[in-house]
């Protein structure tokens, strides 16, 4: 409790989606697999399409242009983000670590970068949606990480206050200096992009590590 009765506010526990609470470079290379097969065009457009589509910070107008080029087939981009979320899938324990996080009191965040279409049909399908207490699309609150204002509207969002609080993602500038810089204790996951950002709190190869480091802080 606080000085006058008041009830202390939750602290917040923010995770990035792609890459932390699912594999999304496992999802897009099966959705390659799949739309390559379906329209019937070299085997090495997979690894082409792997290859160009830097971990998905290559903008998919771009990339599908350029696939066209080299293969003669057009993607939409409108189908692709229809069709991608679909191969998206959320292991066991992730979703049990959420569940142990929120029996522990803390408020649960996704918060990610990207459309509004294709981040809410990835978290409703594999039910991270209803997992969480709140979902935070930069597309839909008109700001990105790594700006502050993103956490605050997530700690919002979630009935929570930033202090005391962590993030945990997969990229050093967006997540982790992200995170730095609104307040937040840090934890990347995996090796995804070079480390050009400060340093986070811990390291960690898999997420499901990270519940057992929150919990016991």
């Amino acid at each position: 409790m606080c000085e006058g009765g008041q009830v202390d506010a939750a602290r917040l526990a923010c995770f990035d989606l792609d890459n932390t609470l699912i594999d999304r470079d496992g999802a897009f290379l099966a959705w390659a697999r799949w739309f390559v097969g379906r329209v019937g065009v070299e085997s090495d457009a997979v690894e082409w399409l792997v290859a160009h589509d830097n971990g998905g910070f290559r903008g998919r107008a771009e990339l599908f242009a350029r696939f066209e080029e080299r293969f003669g087939v057009a993607i939409s981009v409108e189908e692709y983000d229809r069709e991608h979320p679909l191969f998206t899938w959320v292991e066991p324990a992730v979703l049990d670590g959420l569940v142990r996080l929120r029996a522990a009191g803390w408020r649960v965040a996704v918060v990610t970068n990207g459309t509004v279409l294709q981040q809410t049909a990835k978290l409703q399908h594999t039910g991270i949606a209803q997992a969480v207490d709140y979902c935070c699309i930069s597309a839909a609150v008109g700001v990105r990480k790594p700006q502050r204002e993103i956490f605050e509207r997530a700690a919002a969002g979630a009935g929570a206050t930033l202090d005391g609080g962590w993030m945990v993602g997969d990229h050093p500038a967006y997540d982790i200096a992200g995170g730095i810089a609104a307040g937040l204790r840090t934890i990347r996951i995996g090796h995804h992009h070079a480390a050009d950002t400060p340093a986070a709190d811990h390291d960690l190869d898999s997420v499901v590590e990270a519940f057992d480091v929150i919990l016991a802080g």
